[in-house]
């Protein structure tokens, strides 16, 4: 077996230097064989190296020394992920990862520390804000968290394709107290209770959105809502199917699509109020479509303006938001209207595998856990119950 480490001739100053070409395995990215070569001062230090090289070669722990950046792998492995995720998810994940890359960004992959990520997120939490009038202000815990999860995610896929030997973000997580200081600062507010949707739905009666606000009411994503067309609603049998979505990607562009999962795909009944509303609201569309003659759009969506035209989620929420403030209304999210339906229809009684169904989750656990939110009026019933333990005293 020839010797592995080779004696160079000594060079222009006379120094004679030791060099070796270990094979290492294959290029992932292009399916090559690849070749280390390393050259040292001594043989001594040669033989140390090729040993260290060979024994994790063999244990399959090798990584060969590589110059990609994080911003390159990051690009590299969006791309890859881009094959299974759909367009306004990819947006997302480049938005949470723009947070990280300014700071780790042109670091080697190979270079990245825990401590570096760790330093990350503390200044992610306290000055990581670099835009807007908040700029120089901290980044809230759920933005953090979702952006050190999309490292990881990377990081974990660097991993699996040998760029780097272990997940130095793994074990990186956002302290308890960090939790617990903003939960004491932070306004959470509160989905609308009945009374409070009851009140809405009095004021919004002569709005021309009226329909469509209360399929908001329904618990429809505002995407579902504006993606729903007319072919989509069977006013005779009262239902509505829910198979395509139009949202916002950047609040700015509209992105047309199925929905957001297969459990997304739902047919639901439609309530009298509901039901009465969408045909008071289809017999205004066809007058308008009479006034405007051929510059009507006509595009078959069931929320348009009088011209035809569809309207986006944005341009519904500043609808409502208007509604809310010109009668006095508390303003939340109009998809916080998906939390008081949800809510509602679980203090009602609505069997787990209906009310996941009628939400379009696959699984209940993630209906009850982000949109089911009671009040301490919905816990009355709560406190009777109890007195029967307390004997009525």
């Amino acid at each position: 077996m020839p010797e592995p480490i080779k004696k160079l001739p000594p060079n222009a100053k006379g120094q004679v230097r030791y060099r070796f070409v270990v094979d290492v395995g294959v290029d992932p990215e292009t399916g090559k064989r690849k070749q280390l070569r390393r050259t040292f001062d001594t043989l001594k230090e040669a033989k140390v190296a090729y040993a260290r090289i060979t024994s994790k070669r063999h244990e399959g722990t090798f990584v060969p020394p590589s110059k990609i950046t994080v911003n390159e792998w990051l690009d590299r492995w969006l791309e890859m992920k881009a094959e299974d995720l759909e367009p306004t998810t990819i947006y997302n994940y480049q938005v949470t990862l723009d947070r990280v890359r300014g700071k780790l960004g042109n670091l080697r992959l190979q270079e990245l520390t825990e401590d570096h990520v760790v330093g990350w997120m503390r200044w992610a939490l306290q000055g990581g804000r670099v835009r807007g009038v908040k700029a120089g202000m901290g980044l809230g815990v759920t933005s953090v968290d979702m952006s050190l999860a999309r490292l990881k995610d990377a990081l974990n896929r660097a991993v699996t394709r040998g760029l780097v030997t272990v997940n130095v973000a793994s074990e990186v997580h956002i302290p308890l107290k960090a939790r617990k200081a903003e939960r004491k600062t932070k306004a959470v507010v509160q989905p609308w209770n009945a009374s409070e949707v009851g009140a809405f739905v009095a004021v919004m009666k002569v709005d021309r959105l009226y329909a469509p606000l209360l399929l908001s009411l329904m618990g429809l994503r505002p995407a579902e809502v504006c993606g729903l067309r007319w072919s989509d609603i069977d006013l005779h049998a009262g239902t509505l199917t829910i198979a395509n979505t139009r949202t916002m990607m950047g609040n700015r562009t509209v992105v047309e699509k199925d929905t957001k999962s297969m459990a997304g795909e739902r047919v639901l009944p439609l309530p009298s109020l509901v039901r009465e509303a969408l045909k008071a609201f289809r017999a205004t569309q066809a007058v308008e479509r009479l006034t405007a003659g051929e510059g009507y759009e006509g595009a078959g969506y069931v929320l348009v303006d009088e011209l035809g035209a569809a309207l986006n989620a944005r341009q519904l929420r500043v609808r409502a938001y208007k509604i809310m403030d010109e009668n006095g209304l508390r303003r939340v999210r109009l998809y916080d209207a998906r939390a008081s339906c949800l809510t509602y229809l679980a203090n009602n009684g609505v069997p787990d595998h209906l009310l996941a169904m009628w939400a379009g989750h696959t699984n209940v656990k993630t209906t009850k856990k982000w949109y089911v939110k009671p009040d301490v009026a919905d816990l009355l019933p709560a406190a009777e119950a109890w007195g029967g333990l307390a004997g009525g005293v």
